[in-house]
């Protein structure tokens, strides 16, 4: 039987990690989806986000809107008419079943933000090519349903949604250019999630846009860093081709890997973790299902906060730091 003055030693303890707990942040975590195409993948996420009480951050690729037969509608800069590098809906119906999840993930909470359209690399994009891109993208999601032979489906608030909820912004393979801060203003964007960060590091501010970065994180038996995505340890596991054999192995490496990276920060200083992903299953679904059991397990924790970047943009507030002169 405990003393009672063990008894004593242990409820203060408890009562002292409690104060420590209640003056520290609450632990921002931001889980992403890049493309967001797949639409039995957009029901598996908004499903994982109520069962979970989770908001996730739709990074959407305007050209998964636009149907196949379609395609012609869309040039990129200094693009070819009709060419993505991630296609198009299949037929008007998937573009159609894709409108609404968009549409119903916006009501459950969940932010849309931009992944530009056709997913080129604009390194060398000038301020102009990054703005028609980014016009681009507001057309085609303004028109989709009536495009998409569905104008009377049209959500009422939709043009609105468009115009003043996106807000958000990643770049395609992370690649930016010098005039991609001057055009995202122009468009009305008021962050940036194109950056990659050392570890897991306060957003920086950069004329006016608030700038988020995806972390290095450690992963694997030697701990190397690599992106905090689902891509990266793709490559890294199994050189970007799927190998379904070991697929529990890669999903537990995976786990392990983003568990360390949130251990790290929730029991330190509660640097906001990102963490992205694709709507691909990649090595059998190894990432997602890391990436569920992770989210299922801490997302309801009290001082857990399972945000989208724009909830985070307003937490954060002013702990922003100033931009580093890069150029970018």
């Amino acid at each position: 039987m405990r003393s009672p003055l063990a008894a004593l030693a242990l409820c203060l303890a408890a009562i002292s990690t409690q104060a420590i707990a209640q003056d520290k942040p609450k632990q921002l975590v931001m889980i992403s989806f890049d493309g967001a195409g797949d639409n039995k993948l957009w029901q598996r996420s908004r499903d994982l986000g109520t069962k979970t009480n989770a908001r996730f951050t739709y990074f959407l690729s305007c050209t998964l809107v636009i149907a196949r037969a379609d395609a012609k509608q869309y040039r990129a800069p200094h693009g070819k008419l009709g060419r993505s590098n991630i296609g198009f809906a299949v037929d008007k119906a998937e573009a159609r079943a894709r409108l609404t999840h968009v549409w119903q993930a916006r009501g459950e909470g969940h932010e849309i933000a931009s992944h530009t359209c056709g997913h080129f690399d604009g390194k060398t994009w000038s301020v102009a090519d990054w703005a028609t891109e980014m016009a681009t993208f507001r057309s085609v999601l303004k028109d989709a349903w009536k495009a998409n032979e569905a104008a009377n489906e049209e959500p009422d608030g939709w043009k609105d949604f468009i115009d003043n909820e996106i807000r958000g912004f990643r770049a395609p393979y992370f690649s930016t250019s010098a005039g991609l801060v001057a055009a995202e203003k122009r468009a009305g964007f008021t962050y940036d999630a194109s950056l990659v960060t050392k570890g897991p590091a306060m957003p920086e501010k950069k004329e006016g846009i608030i700038r988020f970065g995806l972390p290095l994180i450690p992963e694997g038996p030697s701990a190397r860093p690599l992106i905090g995505m689902d891509y990266n340890l793709f490559v890294r596991h199994s050189g970007g081709f799927d190998d379904l054999s070991r697929s529990a192995e890669f999903e537990s490496r995976a786990y392990s890997a983003f568990r360390a990276a949130f251990d790290k920060q929730y029991a330190g200083d509660r640097i906001p973790l990102q963490l992205g992903f694709h709507f691909v299953e990649m090595n059998g679904g190894a990432y997602w299902r890391a990436m569920e059991r992770l989210v299922t397990e801490v997302c309801g924790m009290a001082d857990v906060a399972c945000v989208t970047y724009s909830e985070a943009v307003s937490l954060i507030g002013d702990h922003a730091k100033p931009a580093a002169d890069s150029g970018l």
